[in-house]
């Protein structure tokens, strides 16, 4: 701390109650098949915030389409190799981690020889404007929208309900 800073008196300062830890184990959520080529799991959305974290194991060959996030990500890569057409030489493997700004527009493509799927953790804040080939929204996926899709493939595919960890 710098020699000029004032002194902070910390027994005036009111803390509010600690949240109680959440643990979600690999078996307590499903893996969805988000279309043929992407098995997804939701795990934790803030509706307050905006912020959601979904795990998605895409397989070789896959392009998704072409997004831009209007808040930051970060990537966390378990398994498998990807990277976006716009950056190539960037490549995501195994132990990888990926900030994304604000901003930032894309297109993720797994690696044609990737070995298996690119298992990737995604904590994303705000949403994907998804675009057409002209760069125009053709929809968007947000919080709300992806738990929703989420709770209705785990339904449709007999896993019930989903335990997402929500916050409100």
């Amino acid at each position: 701390m710098a020699a000029d800073a004032p002194a902070i008196d910390w027994s005036r300062i009111q803390l509010a109650a600690p949240l109680d830890t959440v643990n979600r184990r690999e078996e307590d959520l499903p893996w969805v098949p988000l279309d043929e080529n992407t098995d997804t799991k939701v795990t934790h959305v803030n509706l307050k915030t905006g912020m959601w974290v979904v795990r998605n194991r895409m397989k070789p060959g896959v392009q998704v389409q072409t997004h831009k996030h209007n808040g930051p990500v970060f990537a966390f890569t378990v398994s498998g190799t990807w990277s976006y057409l716009e950056s190539p030489e960037q490549v995501n493997g195994p132990g990888s981690y990926l900030f994304e700004p604000a901003g930032s527009t894309h297109t993720l493509k797994v690696a044609d020889d990737s070995d298996g799927p690119a298992d990737v953790w995604f904590l994303i804040h705000g949403s994907n404007l998804n675009l057409d080939a002209d760069g125009k929204i053709e929809w968007v996926l947000d919080a709300p929208t992806m738990l929703a899709i989420y709770t209705a493939l785990c339904e449709a595919h007999g896993h019930g309900t989903p335990d997402v960890l929500i916050e409100r």
